[in-house]
């Protein structure tokens, strides 16, 4: 009889209870506003041209990758340095910084939003097992199985300081509460030197700028203004260096971007 593995079903479904709660939680936040802390909240910074606060952040990141022609032509009779597949992974990490806001009118605003995020990204590469000698592979060994091939994970870690500026539309206020779209552009750069970028296996540039976009509440109370925010991020610029990569994988990618999903719990 086949074995269950509890925990192995359980974290296939943790994206979608991870998912599922979030909506709830963001489905309750306006009753929340409401029904405990009453309609008497002030809305001072609402009136200000310049108003400041500070937030911290969780994302979720992971890469882009695209092959290169010549790796999607090869075959598997004749394997390109032994590649099989390359496979990026999402990585938890977070982030802080402060907002600035510069108001046009009651509902339509300016963002400036600095902020130092920390990242991790995760790369699986399968190997075919007679193609390559694994002992000089390096990374961490995530599964070996003779069909599959030796899977292996590359891993790096960056800090990276962002400067968003993005559109702010909100709708009018209800009681207690707002909902609020927010859209620009962020350029970001890499803390670390790219000498010391160039020791990891899958080895990026340190610039880069990216399109975001994404909604959230805002939440009147007496003295302040609590706002969970959800928002995408999409690197523009082709972050892959080849000529620093590993030899197996410098010919198989063609483009790295990066992507992730933040949410933002803002503070004003």
């Amino acid at each position: 009889m086949q074995t269950t593995h509890i925990w192995y079903k359980l974290n296939l479904r943790r994206y979608k209870i991870v998912l599922l709660g979030l909506v709830f939680f963001l489905a309750a936040i306006p009753t929340f506003g409401q029904g405990m802390f009453g309609l008497t909240s002030a809305s001072a910074s609402d009136n200000r041209p310049l108003s400041y606060g500070f937030f911290l952040a969780a994302h979720n990141s992971t890469l882009q990758i695209k092959y290169t022609d010549e790796f999607m032509n090869a075959s598997s009779t004749d394997p390109m340095s032994g590649v099989r597949s390359i496979q990026t992974k999402f990585s938890p990490g977070f982030s802080l910084g402060f907002i600035g806001i510069l108001r046009f009118h009651d509902q339509v605003s300016l963002m400036f939003t600095p902020k130092v995020g920390f990242y991790e990204y995760k790369t699986a590469v399968t190997y075919f097992n007679d193609q390559i000698d694994t002992e000089l592979i390096g990374g961490d060994v995530v599964i070996s199985e003779e069909n599959l091939g030796e899977v292996i994970e590359y891993s790096s870690e960056a800090t990276m300081v962002e400067l968003p500026l993005l559109f702010k539309y909100r709708s009018v206020r209800w009681n207690n509460t707002r909902m609020y779209w927010v859209g620009g552009a962020s350029y970001q750069f890499r803390t670390k030197g790219q000498d010391e970028a160039n020791v990891d296996d899958i080895v990026m540039t340190g610039q880069d700028f990216s399109i975001e976009a994404g909604m959230g509440f805002e939440i009147y109370f007496k003295y302040f203004k609590f706002a969970p925010e959800i928002r995408f991020s999409h690197g523009l610029m082709n972050a892959y260096q080849a000529e620093n990569t590993r030899p197996e994988l410098r010919n198989a990618i063609e483009s790295i971007k990066r992507k992730s999903i933040t949410l933002y719990l803002n503070f004003q």
